[in-house]
């Protein structure tokens, strides 16, 4: 379940950069993204190509810059500060679901004990939903690339997210016992190797760290293309909707996205 005072900080912080930003006169800048996501989780066979290639999905997201080259109260540039010249501050609303399926070794068609069955059996779908901020650095000048000096510049991110998640488990196992085919809260229709309770959709949230490498093409005076490549770490293991007690659970629950982007120049 969400926490009231977890939503009130996040709400709180984006409340101060924003009256920050506005009293500063500072430019903004607004974009959508979209893409492809994969997700690593319990789900599988850890490393495994397959397993990580097939529980994909996508997402989709509003993003905000703050751009402290620009002052949009008299459209001219600020004073030439390094930190001005080469940082903006990106706030993010964003929602990405992935479809899960155990992959890898213990499910191969040639295993059929009631185990792999049980993994088989086994599909997930976790959804989220992401509020938060980063900090993004531009190695080259950000007002040169305003100025059209070069057409594409890269960059780097660090920041924090909070996330609801809201997974949703499904099995097929055909459980000898008719009364308990098709109910996730039944232990015996799962992996008999996990612990009671493994298998958990209950809604909640997490805190989780942002990394994003990408690169911007400048389109035209007041919009760039950008493709974005971001990790995500969830300080939870319950994104996904399972939580096992084998050894190989030893990382948290954690995202890969590719997305495509279009930011439009507000002021």
């Amino acid at each position: 379940m969400i926490k009231p005072k977890n939503v009130t900080i996040v709400f709180c912080f984006f409340a101060l950069i924003q009256s920050l930003g506005a009293q500063s006169g500072f430019s903004h800048e607004l974009g959508l993204v979209a893409g492809y996501v994969e997700m690593r989780s319990d789900f599988g066979e850890r490393e495994n190509f397959s397993n990580n290639f097939k529980n994909s999905g996508f997402g989709i997201g509003l993003v905000h810059y703050m751009n402290f080259t620009l002052k949009a109260d008299c459209n001219c540039y600020t004073a030439d500060k390094y930190f001005n010249d080469h940082f903006k501050l990106r706030s993010e609303i964003s929602y990405n679901r992935t479809h899960l399926e155990h992959h890898g070794e213990w499910v191969d068609p040639s295993l059929t004990s009631p185990d792999a069955d049980k993994l088989r059996a086994h599909t997930g779908l976790a959804k989220n939903y992401n509020i938060g901020t980063q900090l993004e650095y531009y190695p080259l000048s950000i007002r040169d690339f305003q100025a059209y000096a070069f057409r594409f510049t890269p960059f780097i991110s660090l920041g924090i997210q909070y996330t609801y998640h809201s997974p949703e488990v499904e099995t097929t196992y055909n459980n000898p016992d008719p009364n308990a085919i098709g109910d996730v809260t039944d232990p015996s229709n799962f992996y008999s190797g996990w612990a009671p309770g493994s298998v958990d959709a209950s809604p909640g949230s997490s805190w989780a760290v942002v990394s994003n490498v990408g690169v911007r093409y400048k389109l035209s005076r007041v919009s760039d293309l950008m493709l974005d490549f971001r990790w995500q770490f969830f300080m939870d293991d319950k994104v996904d909707g399972l939580d096992h007690n084998l050894p190989s659970n030893k990382n948290n629950d954690s995202l890969v996205w590719l997305s495509l982007g279009y930011i439009y120049y507000l002021n």
